[in-house]
């Protein structure tokens, strides 16, 4: 796409000109984002690092939420990281969230998504200084599952960002393409972050009456109504037969 698209399409979900001017430059610098010249103006596409890292988080986005079978069994992963390794640990519990792992305290994560354990593996050995020892197992005579999850995980605030996403896109009906292209970005802007949030717990873990299937419906429906409107919305502006701001 031409790099006056890119600011344009910021500057549509509330970028100014120079904001979004200065975080194309800064992907640049970072490696996310690579540049050409046609003549005067100037080509942008995303680096191929970039592409993988988003073809994986897309993989993740677009398939999560959707009901499945869980065994019994708990990926366990008992993590060590020194003290003076903050951003070591920083990074891994942020990959860890991301691959569904709640903390039960004392460097004791764990999962119900056992096949998640090569992804796990990776992220270990990625991260310098750590080390971790995995346990595939399910609950012994001590305990019980629902204090497990409660130890684990706030299911209340996730709940909580669930009932607002439903609440800020139910209602939402865009009138405009710029408008679809906005409303799109900003829909997947925000369910992005439930992988974060939500474990994904099979059903008989989850409390009566979970949001998630009527936030992913709203979702999957709100995403494939305006996908097109949005896209050909983006395909004028890069072509020029969508006015741009200077």
């Amino acid at each position: 796409m031409w790099q006056e698209t890119l600011v344009a399409a910021l500057a549509s979900v509330g970028y100014t000109s120079d904001a979004a001017r200065q975080a194309v430059a800064r992907s640049v610098r970072g490696g996310w984002l690579e540049t050409s010249r046609v003549g005067r103006r100037a080509r942008v596409s995303l680096s191929l690092r970039a592409a993988d890292l988003l073809a994986t988080g897309a993989a993740r986005i677009y398939s999560f939420g959707e009901p499945w079978q869980w065994d019994g069994r708990w990926l366990v992963l008992v993590l060590r990281v020194p003290e003076a390794r903050r951003e070591v640990r920083h990074q891994l519990r942020t990959r860890l969230a991301w691959a569904g792992l709640g903390s039960m305290g004392g460097g004791v994560w764990l999962t119900a998504h056992v096949e998640r354990e090569p992804e796990l593996r990776a992220a270990v050995l990625e991260a310098p200084a750590a080390e971790a020892t995995s346990f595939v197992a399910s609950l012994g005579a001590l305990g019980r599952v629902e204090d497990v999850v409660a130890a684990a995980w706030d299911l209340d605030a996730v709940r909580e960002q669930y009932e607002a996403f439903i609440s800020d896109f139910a209602a939402i009906r865009p009138s405009s393409g710029e408008a679809f292209f906005r409303m799109q970005t900003l829909l997947v802007h925000a369910w992005r972050k439930f992988p974060f949030l939500d474990p994904d717990l099979p059903s008989e873990l989850l409390p009566a009456g979970w949001p998630r299937q009527r936030a992913l419906e709203l979702f999957v429906g709100r995403h494939a109504r305006w996908a097109d409107p949005a896209r050909a919305w983006f395909d004028e502006l890069d072509t020029g037969r969508v006015a741009q701001a200077a």
